[in-house]
């Protein structure tokens, strides 16, 4: 069934366009230097934009990866001086949804891109991983919850 949606995804509605639009965005920001945290989430994301149903984006603190404390830092900085274009990027894409939502087909392909919408906003430490990935991080956060709450 996620093969069916990935094919959806890029023959009728274009996915793969998005998905070039963004890579491009994401090379064009990796190649200054103030733009590099950006321009590799974008390109994760262009990643995810390639088969929507088969994978996911999740913070890389979720995937237990310690970055540079000095990267993160130099993220924060960028991720204020790019909100004024990932709002943008943003309303864009909700056009584009609000668009897909017209037919019934499109619905599915609706829903993936409002789980995207995170990424545009702060692509900065994002990962596009499989969905199996995805959903066994999520066992193990409801896991360490229900231990908690046990415990």
């Amino acid at each position: 069934m996620r093969f069916l949606g990935n094919i959806i995804w890029h023959f009728p509605f274009f996915g793969f366009v998005s998905a070039f639009f963004t890579f491009l965005i994401g090379s064009l920001l990796l190649i200054t230097v103030v733009g590099a945290p950006i321009g590799l989430g974008l390109i994760q994301l262009s990643k995810f934009l390639l088969s929507p149903f088969s994978s996911s984006m999740v913070d890389n603190k979720e995937l237990n990866t310690e970055p540079n404390k000095a990267w993160e830092a130099f993220g924060l900085i960028v991720r204020i001086i790019y909100f004024p274009f990932g709002l943008l990027l943003t309303v864009i894409t909700l056009f584009q949804i609000v668009g897909l939502f017209v037919s019934v087909v499109g619905i599915p392909v609706a829903l993936v891109l409002a789980k995207s919408l995170s990424t545009y906003l702060n692509p900065v430490n994002k990962k596009c991983v499989p969905v199996a990935v995805a959903k066994e991080l999520e066992n193990r956060k409801a896991k360490a919850q229900v231990d908690a709450m046990l415990g």
